[in-house]
């Protein structure tokens, strides 16, 4: 028996949630502990798990996209209105994004510089690859027979995924595009205005290959096949990201090297293919989690937050790393740490509960606020 749609939606929100959870523990331990802790296995494995969030988050919105997608097909819009649709998604992302280092850069006044208003954060990237997703499915809807449109869409999400990761190492060295601005430069290796890409930001090459990953696996999950039989689509998705861990481990084992320069960590296809293996088990573990498991019994705090991401993203920010940090920065043990992380939680799944309580009823606020006004 496939799942209510209401299911379906659930578990993905959960693996959403777990991403911001990844996310406030590797932001709030990076923020406040001091240089002793910072050397701990701890705050090691704390980092490890930082990895995470920005892959998960770009993988979703890719299953996003190609959920929203098919339902729009489903209504009969034209792949000119899908299009246009998706990439006005993609823009506000991008301008949200944009928008988010213009509030930082004036809350820091005084000791920001001004080229962090250019940083190619994951809000920039996750807009910009919803755009890239926008065009590739307008040309394959628009030029692809209506009975093979959907595998033909999944099979150009894989190749683009593919393309990018293999595509990556060179970008990131020899095929530099120098010629551009940095600004522009930025988006496609990171390279900021440091002279060379830094890994700690978020450029098309490799982090938009994860959101069509994800494409291509939203594209297999909403067909038809597998939505009659969700448990075993997913189990198979999660089943051919062990696969695909095996097989970049067995890759990244041969001696023949392809790239003059090779950086397993930050720009080799083999660890990018470790990585979406990773994400399609996480997919499934939490598939078997919310729907045997414990995941959808009552409230689920994962769920919640999975369901405001964008929202407990922006804010939280500013609690743990700026100007209002609700501890000194690089100055507590773990312990203080880790109350100031229970405390970020709680408070941005209270700001989530308010968002979703709130949503929708700004007229009715609105209307109740200029009653005494009215009856005057």
């Amino acid at each position: 028996m496939s799942a209510s749609p209401i299911f379906r939606l659930g578990y993905i929100d959960w693996v959403r949630g777990l991403a911001c959870v990844l996310m406030f523990q590797t932001h709030c331990y990076d923020s406040w502990l001091n240089a002793e802790y910072r050397k701990t296995t701890f705050f090691m494995w704390s980092q490890l798990g930082g990895t995470l969030p920005a892959p998960l988050f770009l993988f979703l919105a890719g299953i996003s996209f190609a959920l929203v997608t098919d339902k729009l097909r489903q209504k009969g819009l034209s792949p000119n209105r899908i299009a246009r649709t998706t990439v006005l998604r993609g823009a506000e992302i991008l301008g949200l994004g944009l928008l988010l280092r213009l509030q930082e850069y004036v809350i820091a006044w005084g000791w920001a510089p001004w080229s962090d208003l250019l940083r190619v954060d994951i809000l920039n990237t996750i807009g910009c690859s919803m755009m890239l997703m926008s065009i590739v499915c307008w040309m394959v809807l628009g030029w692809c027979h209506e009975s093979r449109a959907r595998q033909t869409l999944g099979a150009t999400a894989v190749g683009v995924a593919v393309s990018i990761s293999l595509l990556t190492p060179p970008i990131w060295t020899t095929w530099r595009p120098r010629q551009l601005p940095w600004p522009i430069e930025s988006y496609i290796d990171g390279v900021h205005n440091l002279g060379q890409p830094q890994a700690w930001l978020f450029p098309v090459f490799p982090w938009t290959g994860f959101a069509f990953a994800g494409l291509a696996t939203g594209v297999f999950l909403s067909s038809d096949w597998a939505r009659k039989r969700d448990a075993t689509a997913v189990i198979l998705a999660g089943t051919g990201g062990v696969g695909l861990i095996y097989l970049a481990r067995w890759l990244d084992a041969r001696p023949q090297q392809v790239y003059a320069r090779y950086d397993f960590w930050h720009t080799s296809p083999n660890f990018f293919l470790i990585r979406v293996g990773l994400l399609l088990v996480i997919l499934a573990a939490a598939y078997a989690w919310c729907r045997w498991g414990a995941g959808q019994w009552g409230f689920s705090p994962l769920i919640q937050l999975g369901q405001t991401s964008l929202l407990v993203y922006w804010v939280h920010i500013e609690f743990v790393y700026g100007r209002f940090s609700i501890l000194p920065k690089r100055s507590v043990d773990i312990r203080t740490a880790s109350f100031g992380l229970l405390t970020i939680f709680l408070a941005m799944l209270l700001v989530s509960l308010l968002r979703t309580r709130l949503k929708g009823r700004g007229a009715n606020v609105l209307a109740w606020a200029r009653r005494p006004a009215a009856a005057k």
